[in-house]
């Protein structure tokens, strides 16, 4: 980008957005400032006690999603350590179950044990009935048959008395070790039992503490969302206020100065300025532009600052609208100053100006002092927006002092 370029683009950032000019008579006259309706001091105050009052909701907001916070963090701690003693209790209570049914194993095997020594004792006490004794070892010397079946009784005798004695050993230790077993193994799962649901318990209540307070953190959060919202809104609205009213006084300064700068109803020599390379807008588009601007200022629509229809417009509002309307949009064409649109659009001769190009007017010559943009509609002629005295105008392009040596094709 050339050097003198630059410099023109940074200081038409600082230009007047729509600046207009008063209509002049043949010998210059002080002329009344713009009057436009910018914000008072008193609303910019009030925008600003707006502002704060958000400001100190949020914080207040901001402060209780802190506490509300830490709340959660500890009942989710306390919800985590009832869980973990949950899943410990569950191990326990399982190991205690799984003794429990095999002391009950263990007791019906004994009991099978404790049925087959009664059979047996069953069968002994049967055997001595039968023989008609006590079914000892007299009563079977004196009843034997000769030397062979005595051995042969004192034989079985021998074995009778051997799973006597091993049967009722069987009986008794069986039947303790059974008791003892089953007792304790109920009595232990009892135990767990109880102490699984204790811990069930308080990880319930630990679970719905933690999910009350959940609940609670989610609403503080919407609540915040909602008041930062609201403060940046009116953020927002107070910086724009005070923008406006910089900007307005910013035109009417510019305005006055331009009114008392002699020798601008020529055309100003030719600075080569430097524009863009290439355009944006078709012969269509132009046309579409120019029927639009014809619409308004035909419908007297008034002029008012910073305003882009659809009711009312300024000078780079009307350019704004105009194109918008034939379909140049974002982002390649937006609302900005009238030195802005100068740097940002193609240089064109006076000479070669078609309906719908853009002409600019400068009280010094310069680019960050253009301070009105309005549309050619040829034959010397343009659809401008002017002040708020006169509105908006069909007018020659000489009307205006401070013609720059070239239009601007969009």
């Amino acid at each position: 980008m050339k050097p003198h370029v630059r410099v023109a683009m940074i200081a038409a950032m600082i230009a007047v957005t729509g600046l207009s000019t008063p209509v002049y008579g043949a010998t210059p006259a002080p002329t009344p400032k713009p009057k436009v309706t910018a914000p008072t001091k008193a609303q910019i105050a009030a925008a600003q006690a707006a502002e704060n009052a958000k400001a100190a909701a949020a914080a207040a907001a901001t402060q209780k999603l802190v506490a509300a916070t830490n709340v959660l963090s500890q009942l989710t701690a306390a919800a985590q350590v009832a869980r973990g003693k949950l899943v410990q209790a569950q191990g326990a209570l399982a190991v205690a179950t799984a003794r429990a049914n095999a002391a009950a194993a263990h007791a019906a095997l004994t009991e099978v044990a404790v049925q087959q020594a009664t059979q047996t004792i069953g069968r002994m006490a049967a055997n001595a009935y039968m023989s008609g004794g006590d079914f000892t070892t007299v009563n079977s010397v004196l009843d034997a048959n000769g030397p062979q079946d005595l051995i042969d009784r004192l034989g079985v005798l021998n074995q009778v008395g051997a799973s006597d004695s091993v049967a009722l050993a069987r009986y008794k230790s069986s039947l303790v070790i059974a008791q003892a077993a089953q007792v304790a193994a109920t009595a232990a799962r009892a135990i767990q039992v109880t102490a699984t649901a204790k811990v069930a318990a308080a990880k319930k209540v630990a679970d719905v503490a933690q999910a009350a307070q959940q609940v609670e953190v989610n609403a503080l959060k919407a609540e915040q969302a909602q008041l930062m919202a609201e403060l940046a809104k009116a953020r927002t609205f107070r910086i724009t206020l005070q923008q406006q009213l910089a900007m307005s006084q910013l035109e009417q300064s510019s305005a006055n100065t331009a009114a008392h700068t002699p020798g601008q109803a020529k055309i100003w020599p030719d600075r080569h300025w430097g524009g863009r390379t290439t355009i944006l807008s078709t012969p269509a588009i132009r046309a579409a532009a120019v029927a639009f601007a014809r619409a308004q200022v035909l419908a007297r629509k008034p002029y008012v600052w910073g305003a882009a229809g659809p009711n009312s417009f300024d000078c780079s509002g009307l350019a704004y609208a105009s194109y918008k309307a034939a379909g140049l949009g974002y982002p390649d064409w937006q609302r900005v100053t009238a030195a802005l649109y100068f740097v940002d659009t193609q240089r064109v001769a006076l000479a070669d100006l078609v309906p719908g190009d853009l002409l600019f007017y400068s009280y010094d010559g310069t680019v960050q002092n253009i301070h009105h943009v309005t549309i050619y509609a040829g034959n010397g002629m343009m659809w401008e927006a002017n002040s708020t005295r006169t509105g908006l105008l069909f007018s020659s392009i000489y009307s205006v002092p401070g013609l720059m040596p070239s239009g601007g094709r969009v």
